[in-house]
C-alpha cells in the first residue's frame, strides 16, 4: 500500500539509522486507544483553525514528509513534536525531537529559552548588519542595553515544523505563539494541524523513543 500514487515511502537517516516511513500494510488495520476517540471535552480539547497565525503555513502529510527528505537531512529544519515527554515517550513521527511546548511560555530571559533558542539557530543579541545593529549589540552584552528586552538574532534561524496530538491539541500552537512573540519569523514556521492523530489514521510509521 502506498503513500501516494508516486510515493510507496520515505527513507530517513535519523540518530545514526535509517528509518523506513510507510502506511501500515495490513488494510484491515484500525486505529485504537485515545486517537480512535471522536469527541473530548472542549475545552480544553477544542478544534483548531487551519491557520495558526498569521504568516504560519499550515501542512499536510506530504509536505511534511518533503520537509523531513529536505530541510531535515540537510540540517537546515527540524521537526518538532511539541507534547509533553509522557506523550513523547509512546511514540513520535520519525526524524522528529522533543521540545515540550512549556517550554516555549517559559521566561524569554531563562536559561532554559536562550538553550532552546541556540538550538533553533538563534543567538542572543541583535544581528549586526550596521553600525548601528553592532553599537546595540556590544552594549546589551555589555549589560549596557536594557535587561528587560531579550533581543535575538534570527538570521541563522532554521526552518521548523511544529506538530501535537490533532487538530484538538493546543500543545504546538502554543509553542508557535511563544516563538513568534519572541520574534521568531512566521515565514521559518510550518504547523502540522493533522498531528499524530491523523498520522496514525493514515497508517504511517511511527517510532518509539529509546529511553
Amino acid at each position: 500500500m502506498r503513500i501516494t500514487e508516486d510515493i510507496a515511502y520515505v527513507d530517513l537517516i535519523t540518530g545514526g539509522e535509517t528509518v523506513r516511513i510507510q502506511r501500515i500494510q495490513d488494510e484491515e488495520h484500525v486505529i485504537d486507544g485515545g486517537f480512535a476517540k471522536t469527541s473530548r471535552k472542549c475545552p480544553p480539547f477544542c478544534v483548531h483553525p487551519i491557520s495558526v497565525a498569521p504568516g504560519v503555513e499550515t501542512v499536510g502529510e506530504i509536505e511534511l514528509l518533503e520537509f523531513l527528505k529536505t530541510d531535515v537531512q540537510n540540517g537546515t529544519g527540524i521537526v518538532i513534536d511539541a507534547r509533553t515527554p509522557s506523550w513523547y515517550q509512546k511514540g513520535t513521527i520519525p526524524g522528529s525531537i522533543n521540545i515540550p511546548f512549556t517550554d516555549f511560555t517559559e521566561d524569554p530571559q531563562s536559561l532554559t529559552v536562550i538553550k532552546l533558542m541556540e538550538r533553533l539557530g538563534v543567538v542572543s543579541g541583535p544581528a549586526e548588519d550596521s553600525w548601528m545593529d553592532k553599537l546595540t549589540a556590544w552594549a546589551w552584552s555589555a549589560g549596557l542595553a536594557s535587561p528587560d528586552e531579550m533581543m535575538w538574532d534570527f538570521t541563522r534561524a532554521k526552518r521548523l515544523v511544529l506538530w501535537c496530538n490533532g487538530p484538538w491539541c493546543d500543545q504546538s500552537p502554543r509553542a508557535i505563539r511563544s516563538l513568534l512573540a519572541l520574534g521568531y519569523p512566521a515565514e521559518k514556521i510550518l504547523y502540522y494541524r493533522g498531528g499524530m492523530q491523523l498520522w496514525q489514521i493514515f497508517g504511517l510509521t511511527v517510532v518509539v523513543p529509546e529511553a
